[in-house]
């Protein structure tokens, strides 16, 4: 075998490469062909040193590929639709909310040209960008102010550095929580300049723990700048469990001089139309909590997140008491965490539909209000219209499978769903749903029963246009029959 002296010789000069007629997709400027080339040979060289290449005959054909993959970049949207088959309905890796279409219109609208982003047009003078969403979202959840920065995250960081950097917050160990990404609630505390304290077990927080920190830090002359009550996102705490009501807990604080924020996650603006499954004793946990039961239970400031349960762009909403809006608004980190023009516009528009009593026209949560007949009854129908499409050897089933809400929400939320099961025999799951998710649109789904799956539930949540159903249908069965059809 070559050493890694001699198979470098077999690298091309980037020039050759720059000036070869063959270039991988449409022209650019030379610089650019220059620096695509240039990155191509440093990949290969790369991996002639860790060993990935051992023979001079690889060499060429890795350059090729790999200045084919980088060059791609030019020409080719890495952002683009997907079939979500997961069974996630709020799926964070696949943009959680599908936009309703006049959130996507108003989108559109608004990036066309210029727009009011900051100009009040009855004035001719400077308005405000929070202005756009600010009314709809105090009468929809009863706070006084709100405003919205670019995601959930940048919410909970804004609201505690403003209200309290410098000083002590209380947080009950059993929310001391890590959600997707390694977001954890310590760090966050840590980086917004804010001194952590921990109060009751793991399981269990009393009324009385938050008394007591409460008193002992304004018996030391530091008193609490705030408590935070912190969503658990992904996971449920059961059994030997308890912890007191957030009315409670905001008389107490509020009464040490203590602020009370709420980070929420979901941000379900009216009750949702399922209920938690049952627990293993029979008893059934605490539904989701709307923003206006909250701000109503005291919180002197909600955050949430506005591409989860509110169902629109992604986002960070901040509702409460207009003194800690006002102090956040202040902070010079809300210039750094705020929103456009494109996001405020999309957000605006969905709220509004809530506004108007149409949230559940909203793709995702239209599927949370399905009963499980009619995902069965559209299940047997894309099954049969896929059967038909789809080339000999392949088995189309519908099995009955859960689906999830995803995106942070009730984690015992149990979704009845259906899945189209598709299998080959000369092709494994994994196989099939590899060339799936490689297709274009790339279709996403999960493995049921040793097949290939595609939940109908969150995979109707995505349909462009739920209104207009035959050609949806259309369109979509001949999208999966492409992308599965692949394998054959």
């Amino acid at each position: 075998m070559p050493d890694a002296p001699e198979l470098y010789r077999h690298l091309p000069a980037v020039a050759a490469l720059v000036d070869d007629a063959q270039w991988p997709g449409p022209a650019v400027p030379a610089e650019l062909r220059t620096a695509i080339a240039r990155e191509a040979v440093a990949r290969v060289r790369s991996a002639i040193s860790s060993g990935s290449i051992g023979t001079a005959a690889d060499v060429a054909p890795a350059v090729a590929a790999t200045l084919a993959q980088l060059a791609r970049w030019t020409h080719h949207q890495s952002l683009r639709p997907l079939l979500n088959g997961s069974g996630v309905l709020l799926h964070t890796n696949a943009g959680r909310s599908p936009l309703h279409p006049e959130a996507r219109a108003a989108l559109v609208a608004a990036t066309s040209g210029y727009n009011t982003l900051e100009l009040d047009p009855a004035t001719g003078k400077r308005g405000s960008r929070h202005a756009h969403c600010r009314p709809l979202l105090r009468w929809l959840t009863g706070a006084e102010d709100a405003i919205v920065v670019n995601n959930g995250a940048a919410a909970v960081l804004l609201a505690v550095r403003a209200l309290a950097a410098g000083r002590p917050v209380v947080v009950a160990r059993s929310q001391l929580v890590e959600i997707g990404g390694g977001f954890r609630v310590p760090e966050v505390l840590a980086v917004a300049g804010c001194r952590l304290i921990e109060v009751g077990a793991t399981n269990r927080v009393r009324l009385d723990d938050y008394r007591a920190v409460l008193a002992r830090h304004a018996d030391a002359g530091d008193p609490v700048a705030a408590v935070l009550q912190v969503h658990r996102s992904n996971f449920a705490l059961v059994g030997f469990a308890a912890e007191p009501e957030l009315a409670d807990i905001a008389e107490v604080a509020h009464r040490a001089g203590a602020r009370v924020v709420v980070d929420m996650g979901s941000g379900a603006l009216h009750g949702l139309p399922i209920a938690p499954a049952a627990l293993p004793d029979g008893s059934r946990p605490a539904a989701e909590p709307t923003v206006a039961a909250l701000v109503a239970a005291g919180a002197d400031l909600v955050t949430f997140s506005g591409d989860k349960l509110v169902g629109g762009p992604q986002a960070g909403v901040c509702v409460g008491r207009a003194e800690c809006v006002a102090a956040l608004a202040a902070d010079p980190l809300a210039r750094a965490v705020r929103v456009g023009g494109a996001v405020l516009a999309a957000l605006q528009a969905t709220v509004r539909l809530h506004a108007q009593g149409r949230g559940a026209e909203l793709p995702a949560l239209t599927q949370l209000h399905k009963s499980e007949a009619e995902v069965a009854l559209l299940a047997d129908r894309w099954a049969e219209a896929l059967r038909a499409r789809l080339p000999a050897g392949w088995q189309v089933e519908v099995a009955a499978v859960p689906a999830q809400v995803g995106g942070g929400t009730h984690p015992l939320l149990v979704l009845p769903s259906r899945a189209l099961t598709l299998a080959h025999a000369q092709w494994t799951a994994a196989q099939v749903a590899e060339r799936a998710l490689s297709a274009d649109p790339p279709v996403l789904g999960r493995v049921v029963q040793g097949r290939f799956g595609l939940d109908v539930r969150s995979l109707w949540a995505g349909m462009a246009d739920p209104k207009d159903p035959q050609d949806a249908d259309k369109d979509l069965i001949a999208a999966i029959a492409q992308a599965v059809g692949r394998c054959t």
